[in-house]
């Protein structure tokens, strides 16, 4: 019963909110009209109904007291049958009466007209007395009047005291019908309020629904259509036939949505272009990026970044950087991050050494995003630049000149200091002494030379100079450059070699390059084989494993000597700038920049360098270059 009473509650509660705040406050303003017409009606029904039941009691005394004066005579001399003819005539004149009743002092009925009919006793309630006051006897002639109802409606009674000369006789009841024009008029009165109450409401109702029909419906749907395109839902449509001023709302709504529709595409097309133009330039630039909220959480991020932080592997999108990014850099920036996020500062740089995945040195820079007013933080862009290759060429730099600044020095110095001291004792040394300065000065202003030659070069070639390369034939070349140190090699007890097979193709390269690629690496194992050793240089063709009768694609060209060698800790850094075997075994002269220049020709001719190396046997260098044509 309960869940009844709650489901056709929450019925009517869902069916009274379908209404307008207007249909409501004219229902409201419906009931308490009717009300209060309702209230005025009963009133005034209430009003005849007393005035009425006044009247029946007036009428009924005053009968009463009329029909107790003729009848007391008869009543004290014991004459009943008189008193039966008079009360009988009585009630046949008037239909007012309802009954007559007689009792004697102690209330006992003993006469009633009529007293053969059982509604008499039904509508009092009277089996064989009269139930009265104790003190009614002492009042004389005082009528008690008041009123039951019956099934035939309601009856006023009427007791009267019957006396005589003083004494009390008994009492007369008298049953008085209301009068009927009154409960006619009152009975059509409330019959006619209860109508007017009843048409009114059923005249609300049937408003209330056609209001939800025709007005409450379709302004819902509006409404809720509204919502929809407010909501970004632009596929929103309302289809209620309807005419009028709401037909026209409805049909602008319709078009209305419909271009937002169409215009949301359009925009959508474009964004999704310029958000693809945005993502592609993100993904293609050196630096890395990401961004991030005001919450730190992860936005965008760009290949780069992912292979700098080595999230290759993971899914940062949407998770908290500050739990991805390596320690050291997480120590550093976690603080500015927050000040940041909460517009303390704009912007914050950083330079980091990292250790993990790989050691390399970064530059962070962190900068807020601003909305379009420029109004309020949106998030925080994180550009990381690797730069370990420009620390590395900022010391390489650094070396070098601090390498060319001790190579410069030295041959300075010796010349300043024999120059002065040819200047202010040249008169106290002896001809041959003077000569020796002079033979001193001249070979170190030689070495200044070659420093300053080979520095050139070396800057020449990694200037990112390109070269012509054309037809060569290595032949030439390696006659040119024997005949250059075939007197040097003689001086030192050296026996050159020179291996050049027959037919030698020519090979795609630069003439003056290579010869001084060979100038270098002979001058070197010359520098660095004792007397009675052999330089040896080889040119023969290579052919492919795979099928040695095809044409050769290469040329090789190696260069040997029976040298001092070079230590295997030593091999890798051979080629870099001012380093020297001689100074970890003995000194010889030299500027360190020779393998160096003959490592950038090589790859200039899109090649590389290569040795094999035995301390105290002898050193191996080969290259080999690309057949022309």
């Amino acid at each position: 019963m309960l869940y009844i009473f709650k489901t056709i509650r929450e019925a009517i509660a869902n069916w009274w909110s379908e209404f307008t705040l207007q249909t409501k406050l004219l229902a409201a303003a419906t009931l308490i009209v009717s009300l209060v017409m309702s209230g005025l009606t009963f009133w005034a029904v209430n009003t005849i109904q007393q005035d009425a039941r006044l009247n029946d009691t007036r009428f009924g005394r005053d009968l009463a007291l009329l029909l107790a004066a003729n009848v007391e005579p008869f009543i004290a001399d014991t004459n009943l049958t008189e008193v039966a003819k008079f009360s009988q005539r009585f009630y046949s004149s008037t239909s007012s009466i309802r009954y007559m009743l007689y009792a004697d002092e102690a209330g006992k009925i003993y006469f009633g007209i009529p007293f053969w009919e059982p509604e008499v006793e039904n509508s009092l309630t009277i089996q064989r007395s009269i139930q009265l006051p104790e003190d009614y006897a002492s009042n004389t002639r005082k009528p008690l009047v008041r009123q039951h109802q019956s099934p035939d409606g309601e009856v006023t009674d009427v007791f009267i005291p019957l006396r005589a000369d003083g004494k009390y006789l008994g009492v007369l009841a008298v049953g008085i019908n209301p009068n009927p024009t009154a409960v006619i008029s009152t009975n059509f009165t409330r019959d006619v309020t209860i109508a007017v109450f009843i048409t009114i409401w059923v005249m609300v109702i049937l408003a209330g629904v056609m209001n939800a029909l025709t007005i409450t419906k379709p302004i819902k749907e509006l409404l809720v259509g509204v919502r929809q395109i407010a909501a970004g839902y632009f596929k929103q449509r309302i289809d209620l036939p309807h005419g009028g001023e709401l037909g026209e709302l409805i049909s602008s709504f319709n078009e209305m949505a419909e271009r937002l529709e169409s215009y949301e595409e359009q925009n959508i097309e474009e964004l999704t272009a310029e958000k693809a133009k945005l993502e592609t330039l993100v993904s293609t630039i050196a630096d890395g990026a990401v961004l991030i909220d005001n919450d730190m959480q992860v936005v965008l991020v760009n290949p780069t970044a992912k292979h700098i932080f080595n999230w290759d592997d993971i899914e940062v999108i949407g998770n908290n950087v500050l739990h991805h990014l390596p320690t050291a850099l997480q120590t550093q920036i976690t603080r500015h991050l927050y000040q940041m996020a909460a517009g303390e500062c704009e912007s914050a740089e950083f330079r980091i050494l990292l250790n993990e995945p790989s050691k390399r040195t970064i530059r962070i820079l962190l900068t807020t995003v601003l909305n379009q007013p420029r109004e309020s933080i949106k998030g925080i862009a994180i550009t990381v630049q690797d730069i370990t290759r420009e620390v590395e060429l900022n010391e390489a730099k650094s070396q070098f000149i601090s390498n060319v600044s001790h190579e410069l020095r030295t041959p300075l110095f010796n010349i300043k200091s024999f120059i002065e001291t040819l200047h202010e004792y040249g008169e106290e040394l002896g001809a041959q002494q003077r000569q020796e300065f002079l033979e001193t000065v001249n070979h170190e202003t030689d070495r200044l030379t070659r420093l300053v030659n080979d520095v050139l070069d070396l800057s020449k070639l990694e200037s990112g100079r390109t070269y012509s390369l054309d037809a060569v034939e290595l032949g030439q070349a390696i006659e040119q450059t024997l005949r250059t140190y075939q007197l040097n090699a003689k001086d030192k007890g050296i026996e050159i070699i020179q291996d050049v097979a027959a037919h030698l193709p020519l090979v795609k390269g630069h003439y003056d390059l290579l010869l001084q690629v060979l100038a270098n690496l002979v001058g070197n194992s010359l520098k660095f084989t004792q007397t009675g050793g052999k330089v040896v240089l080889r040119a023969y063709p290579v052919t492919s494993s795979s099928n040695p009768q095809t044409a050769p694609l290469q040329v090789r060209i190696e260069i040997s000597d029976t040298g001092i060698g070079i230590a295997l800790e030593d091999q890798q850094a051979i080629f870099d700038r001012f380093f020297r075997v001689e100074n970890r075994v003995h000194t010889l002269e030299g500027t360190g920049l020779g393998l160096s220049i003959v490592r950038n020709i090589i790859e200039k001719h899109h090649s590389k360098m290569n040795l094999v190396s035995e301390v105290g046997v002898g050193t191996t260098f080969w290259f080999d270059l690309e057949v022309y044509g």
